[in-house]
């Protein structure tokens, strides 16, 4: 009876142990300090549980106090994806940005720089980089959170960002294996489908994830995509084909795989996310992502027990589950002995906003007069993608502002957008900010409509700069960050 007893307690903790959840507030539940002292290893913080630098240090430390070697994780890409930085945008560039300047050792003190800010709040775990090729310029969540479309561009600066972020005592954690850049659909609604050849897969998708596994990243991100030459039947995060036979076997990886969030509709739509977490550990997968949308104690009970459930029945191996557990504890001990080597060292507080700075592209500056008078700034907002969220400001305004007091700005949508902006705007000379042109043909036609009757407007892409440059100065920032909203005012102010 005791050793039943025993069995059962280890493989609840297993069970525990694999799972990533998130909770809402900025200081931790009750529940989930019951659960940490229960075998819980890894929380997940989103920007709900987050209000400033010192709050999410003392979170952390809340975390700790239940089990100092708890794995924290955020989604922190810098640039658009920013949890730390949710209400102001990002001090860092994202991956477009840094792919555009293309020096691997900025690349890597930036991430370096991001990391060792993570650190001192006491995150240890990092759901970046995005290895992404867009290789689809219609992608509706990748875009400028890929470093770039070339696959040998996307690989050396992958790798240089495992490095740096690294180095700076947290565990980067590669995504989206095995590669979400040929998709046209967001994962987080529906099921992409990408049907390259096992060649290109291999020559382009899978190029970045080689380089990130060559650089020692931690982790690696799995994602809710399917590949039909790769498996025709099941998504990367439940596949075991895609998994264990080619990031395991064929890739030699040997580090953590973590799910995306499996609340996601390409998973939890057709599998649920109980079903879709035993397949998922089942395929390979150590740790389950869950909490963007849902986060409370029911769905870490409902995991929990579907687990415990499949290796009862035998659908899940008991060895696997232990498994999976131990490559868990693995990393924690590793960002342990990590945190403790970096502790104490300077980082390079402007990095981010240099880096935005030597991103930055334009056209028309030739003959270009800085502006001396408070413009009109008109922002032509597209709905923003869950992975970016709708709750972090974007643009130039702000930045224009402080450079040229009394700038005003207005956000329009939609097929009127260019005849509203034009109405709001008066007199005030335009600067038209967008995010992605070449997908939203309303977008087009509003700068049609606006430079039709203000040809001198100034036109900043704050997104993948793939429609034709136009306006009297065409601004590219290779991203929406809030460094490089200000390195765009600074050319429009001639600072």
């Amino acid at each position: 009876m005791t050793t039943f007893a025993s069995e059962t307690d280890t493989l609840t903790r297993d069970a525990l142990t694999v799972l990533q959840p998130g909770f809402t507030g900025t200081t931790a539940p009750d529940w989930l300090l019951r659960r940490l002292g229960e075998g819980l290893a890894s929380v997940g913080l989103f920007g709900r549980n987050i209000a400033s630098p010192e709050q999410l240090a003392a979170l952390t430390a809340q975390l700790r106090a239940e089990r100092d070697d708890v794995l924290v994780a955020i989604d922190e890409e810098g640039g658009d994806v920013t949890r730390l930085e949710v209400g102001t945008g990002s001090s860092f560039p994202g991956n477009h940005a840094l792919g555009a300047v293309d020096d691997v050792e900025l690349t890597r003190e930036v991430a370096r720089e991001l990391g060792r800010r993570l650190a001192a709040c006491g995150v240890n775990l990092n759901w970046a980089p995005s290895a992404d090729v867009n290789s689809n310029p219609g992608n509706p969540v990748i875009g400028v959170r890929s470093f770039g479309a070339d696959p040998d561009l996307v690989a050396r600066h992958t790798a240089a960002y495992v490095t740096g972020l690294q180095s700076a005592g947290v565990a980067a954690c590669t995504k989206h294996f095995p590669g979400h850049g040929d998709t046209a659909v967001d994962s987080h609604h529906a099921l992409p489908r990408i049907d390259a050849d096992p060649v290109v897969l291999g020559d382009r998708e899978l190029a970045p994830f080689r380089a990130a596994i060559a650089a020692g990243t931690r982790a690696v991100m799995s994602a809710h995509i399917l590949v039909p030459a790769l498996d025709q039947d099941l998504p990367a995060t439940l596949s075991r084909r895609i998994l264990t036979d080619l990031l395991r076997g064929e890739l030699g990886y040997d580090g953590l795989i973590v799910t995306d969030g499996m609340e996601m509709q390409a998973i939890a739509a057709t599998y649920g996310i109980e079903r879709g977490s035993v397949l998922a550990i089942a395929a390979g997968a150590d740790a389950i992502c869950v909490g963007g949308g849902l986060a409370d104690d029911e769905t870490v009970r409902r995991l929990r027990d579907a687990l415990v459930a499949a290796v009862r029945s035998g659908e899940l191996a008991e060895e696997r589950l232990a498994d999976a557990a131990r490559r868990v504890r693995e990393l924690a001990h590793w960002t342990a002995g990590a945190a403790t080597a970096e502790a104490g060292r300077d980082g390079t507080a402007d990095v981010g906003l240099t880096a935005a700075r030597r991103a930055v592209r334009t056209t028309g500056a030739e003959g270009f007069t800085p502006l001396t008078e408070a413009p009109y700034v008109a922002a032509f907002t597209p709905v923003a993608n869950i992975a970016v969220g709708d709750e972090t400001p974007w643009g130039v305004a702000a930045e224009l502002a402080g450079l040229l007091p009394g700038t005003e700005a207005g956000t329009f949508t939609g097929p009127d957008a260019g005849g509203s902006a034009l109405a709001a705007a008066g007199d005030r000379r335009i600067v038209a900010v967008v995010r992605d042109e070449h997908r939203h043909p309303w977008m087009a036609a509003a700068l049609d409509t606006l430079l039709t009757v203000r040809p001198d407007t100034l036109v900043v892409e704050m997104g993948v700069p793939q429609a034709p440059a136009r306006g009297a100065l065409h601004i590219a920032t290779h991203g929406a960050a809030r460094v490089c909203g200000r390195a765009a005012a600074e050319i429009i102010a001639g600072v």
